[in-house]
């Protein structure tokens, strides 16, 4: 009987012990590194203060729309052309952080898909009859297609003028940045009244803790975003032949290199852990691997970071222009960023005893 007591107070405490296991208590796996620092400061000095910004940003675009749609003058396109190029700057520091309801509501997918598809755009203006959420005119929507609205609709701007005449136009180009709004002001609502808390909270080293999951967006940001999307693709690195097409502000045909280095720095600044709106430097990878006694790889890190940003400050100001006048340049590029990839990919998570969860269809 004795035994069988024991027994089952044995049995007891074990189940206790499994079940009372949450993300608030470290695993026993744990390098012993402070992830709670290092999570608030991502969330307080990082991601919530970059989504207020282009909130702010958004905010001003849709002012600049309003007062464009009232009166489609030259100076009131410019004004607005202005804004969506310093919204779209800020986009590129937000963009990895794909957590949350970010994740949740495909907000990327909803803010930067390029290159557009004008037949879709075309479709949706002369039938007024459009779901502008629905996955399908993901192709239609957000900053790639205000670069195809603001610049591309017509050859010179006089042209584009007089599209913006036609009600229709004026429909399509206000709930296109309306929509956006909505979907920032969804992300941003969410961080600050609800999200937060939970992000903060998950410090321990699992498959879904806050940490692991902003480690895989960050690489695949790095990856995906920056190297393939704005390099690698329209230099046709994973093609048969170039595709100048496919740039970023391909209708604009002068900021696809602002919004590499803009995204590159963002990359950069969020490494060592500075804080948006200032020089102050937190808790971020460059601690974490430091703590790690991985200083050499974080020195290493740094420079092919930087060796980046020299190199894509060589290229021209239109990607597409560059592609295809000098392509050499672009897949050197592609070729420096590649370098940082294994640094993230491999030497980073391992230090760091993080998996991968996604693949790729790169052959790197």
């Amino acid at each position: 009987m004795l035994k069988k007591i024991i027994f089952g107070f044995s049995l007891f405490a074990l189940v206790f012990s499994c079940s009372s296991s949450d993300e608030s208590t470290i695993s026993s796996s744990s390098d012993g590194f402070d992830r709670s620092t290092m999570l608030t400061n991502w969330a307080d000095n990082i991601i919530i203060p970059a989504y207020q910004d282009l909130d702010a940003k958004l905010v001003t675009l849709k002012a600049d729309k309003d007062t464009f749609i009232a009166t489609p003058n030259q100076t009131n396109l410019e004004t607005l052309r202005t804004s969506w190029l310093n919204a779209y700057k800020v986009w590129q520091y937000v963009e990895m952080f794909d957590i949350g309801k970010a994740e949740e509501i495909s907000y990327k997918f909803q803010m930067n898909v390029y290159p557009v598809t004008v037949a879709d755009i075309k479709a949706n203006i002369d039938n007024q009859n459009y779901d502008l959420s629905h996955p399908n005119n993901n192709d239609a929507v957000g900053f790639p297609a205000l670069d195809y609205l603001l610049y591309g609709v017509d050859v010179t701007d006089a042209d584009i003028l007089v599209k913006y005449t036609d009600v229709n136009y004026q429909n399509y180009l206000s709930d296109v940045i309306d929509q956006m709004v909505l979907l920032t002001d969804t992300v941003l609502s969410d961080w600050t009244s609800n999200y937060r808390a939970t992000f903060v909270s998950s410090i321990r080293n699992t498959a879904t803790s806050s940490v692991n999951k902003l480690v895989n967006d960050f690489i695949y940001y790095y990856e995906k975003g920056l190297r393939a999307n704005k390099i690698g693709i329209p230099a046709g690195v994973f093609s048969s032949t170039s595709l100048s097409t496919k740039v970023e502000g391909f209708y604009s045909k002068q900021y696809s290199k602002v919004l590499a280095e803009q995204g590159l720095k963002a990359v950069k600044d969020f490494f060592n852990g500075k804080n948006y709106n200032s020089t102050l430097v937190n808790s971020s990878f460059y601690y974490y691997l430091n703590y790690l006694d991985r200083a050499s790889l974080v020195s290493n890190i740094r420079a092919k970071l930087d060796n980046g940003l020299t190199k894509i400050g060589t290229l021209n100001a239109n990607f597409s222009s560059q592609v295809e006048t000098d392509n050499v340049k672009m897949t050197e590029t592609f070729d420096m960023l590649q370098l940082a990839v294994v640094s993230f990919k491999v030497d980073m998570i391992q230090a760091m005893n993080i998996s991968v969860d996604f693949t790729d269809a790169d052959g790197d």
